[in-house]
C-alpha cells in the first residue's frame, strides 16, 4: 500500500512538472520566435519624417517623393511633417524629443552645418545627437544676370568689378543663408570688390535684378526657373564642381574664372542617436534602392536636385567639412553670431 501511494505521488509530481513545462513553452513561444525573428520586421507602424522647411518648397516636394517610395518599399507610411523655424532648430528639437526607436527621422542639410558656427548656442549637436543614414540629394546655386544686360559671361562680370570696385551689386537672400554665404565665398575667392545685397525672399532679389538695382543674383535653380524660362534671366555659371546635367552649356564658377570655388548644397536623412543599427541599415539600403529608381531621379532632377545616396560615413564627413568651411566664411566676412 505504501509503495502504491509513493508511486502515485511521484506520478502526480511528474504530471505537474509536465503541465508547467508545457504552459511555459506556450507562454514563451512568441518571445523565442521574436528573438529568433528580430521582434518583427521594421517598420511595424508609420514613420514620421520631420522637415525644417515649410510645405510646398523644393525640399518639401523632394522629401515627399522619397517618403512615398520608402513607404512603398517598406510597407508602411512615411509621414512628412513640416516644422520650419530658425536654422532648423525647431525641427531638430521635435525629432530628438520623439525618442530613438527609428519611428521619427529628420532631414538635416548643409543649412544645419551653417547653423553650428552661425548660432552662439544651438540646443542640439548634429554630430552627437543625430546619426547619419544617407544623403538624399545635392544641388547647386546659379549665378544669373539679366538676359538683356552687359554681363553675358562671368569673365565680363569679373572684369567690370575689377574696373569699378564697389560699384556693382550681387543680390542674395537672408544673411547666413546658403545663398548669401555662397556669395560671400565668391567675393572672397575671386578677390573682387562687390556689394552684397540680401533680400527677404528670392522674388525680391529677382525684381531688383530686372530693375538693375543689382547686377547679379546667386540663388537655387528653382527660385530662378520662371525668369529663365521666360527669357529674362541668363545663367552664367553654376557653383558646383561639375556642370549641371540639364544645363550643359553653363560653366562652373571655377571653369569660368574663379579656380578653387565650389559650393554644393545637400540634404540627408538622419535619425536621433541611439537608433538600433539594423534599422539604420534597413533605411540606408532601402533609400539606395529608392534613389536609383528612374522616375525618382527624373522628378528630382526636374526640381534641380541630383538624387544621390551615400554611406553614413560619407554624409557625416560632409557635415563636418561644411561646418568647418562655413565657419571660416562666416568669420572672414565678420557676420555676427545669432
Amino acid at each position: 500500500m505504501t509503495s502504491r501511494t509513493s508511486r502515485a505521488g511521484i506520478d502526480r509530481r511528474r504530471a505537474v512538472k509536465t503541465l508547467a513545462a508545457a504552459t511555459a513553452a506556450v507562454a514563451l513561444g512568441p518571445l523565442v520566435r521574436g528573438a529568433a525573428w528580430g521582434q518583427g520586421k521594421y517598420p511595424e507602424r508609420p514613420v514620421r519624417f520631420i522637415l525644417p522647411f515649410a510645405a510646398g518648397g523644393v525640399a518639401d516636394v523632394s522629401a515627399r517623393i522619397v517618403a512615398e517610395k520608402l513607404g512603398e518599399k517598406l510597407g508602411q507610411r512615411f509621414v512628412v511633417e513640416n516644422v520650419p523655424g530658425a536654422g532648423g532648430i525647431s525641427a531638430a528639437r521635435a525629432a530628438l524629443s520623439a525618442g530613438n526607436d527609428g519611428y521619427t527621422l529628420a532631414l538635416l542639410t548643409n543649412g544645419t552645418a551653417i547653423s553650428v558656427p552661425l548660432f552662439r548656442s544651438l540646443p542640439f549637436d548634429p554630430l552627437k545627437d543625430f546619426t547619419p543614414i544617407s544623403s538624399i540629394g545635392q544641388f547647386n546655386c546659379l549665378l544669373v544676370t539679366r538676359s538683356d544686360g552687359e554681363f553675358g559671361t562671368l569673365a565680363k562680370f569679373l572684369a567690370a568689378t575689377r574696373a569699378n570696385p564697389g560699384k556693382l551689386n550681387i543680390g542674395t537672400i537672408n544673411v547666413g543663408s546658403t545663398q548669401h554665404l555662397s556669395a560671400e565665398l565668391f567675393r572672397a575667392t575671386a578677390g573682387i570688390g562687390v556689394v552684397l545685397v540680401p533680400f527677404r525672399a528670392s522674388p525680391e532679389a529677382v525684381v531688383a535684378l530686372l530693375r538693375n538695382d543689382v547686377q547679379m543674383v546667386i540663388d537655387f535653380p528653382a527660385a530662378l526657373a520662371s525668369g529663365m524660362q521666360d527669357g529674362k534671366l541668363r545663367a552664367i555659371a553654376t557653383t558646383g564642381p561639375t556642370r549641371w546635367p540639364t544645363m550643359p552649356d553653363v560653366p562652373t564658377v571655377a571653369e569660368a574664372g574663379v579656380p578653387g570655388y565650389e559650393v554644393t548644397s545637400w540634404n540627408a536623412l538622419y535619425a536621433p542617436a541611439g537608433v538600433p543599427k539594423d534599422i539604420l541599415d534597413t533605411l540606408n539600403a532601402t533609400l539606395r534602392q529608392v534613389l536609383a529608381i528612374e522616375e525618382v531621379v527624373k522628378r528630382m532632377r526636374d526640381l534641380g536636385i541630383e538624387a544621390k545616396a551615400s554611406t553614413p560615413a560619407e554624409i557625416d564627413a560632409k557635415m563636418r567639412a561644411d561646418i568647418d568651411k562655413w565657419g571660416k566664411v562666416i568669420a572672414k566676412a565678420n557676420i555676427p553670431q545669432l
